[in-house]
């Protein structure tokens, strides 16, 4: 399984605590930190939320590119 480095880093970045985001997905802070670690997959609409509070694409979010912007 993969960590996503730049979704806890863009998440700090914005002084966003892991209970605040999971607030914001409707989970448990406990599964936030384990999607977050990689220790659970991501889902498609999970991610879609957090590009979205963040205002990022999701290929930023999954480390395959370094643009943070939308196109």
């Amino acid at each position: 399984m993969m960590a996503y480095k730049n979704i806890r880093a863009i998440r700090e970045d914005n002084d966003i605590t892991q209970a605040q985001m999971a607030t914001y997905l409707s989970i448990s802070q406990h599964t936030y930190s384990r999607y977050e670690t990689g220790e659970i997959e991501w889902t498609a609409g999970t991610l879609i939320k957090v590009a979205d509070y963040f205002g990022v694409s999701i290929d930023y979010l999954l480390d395959r590119t370094t643009t943070k912007e939308l196109a």
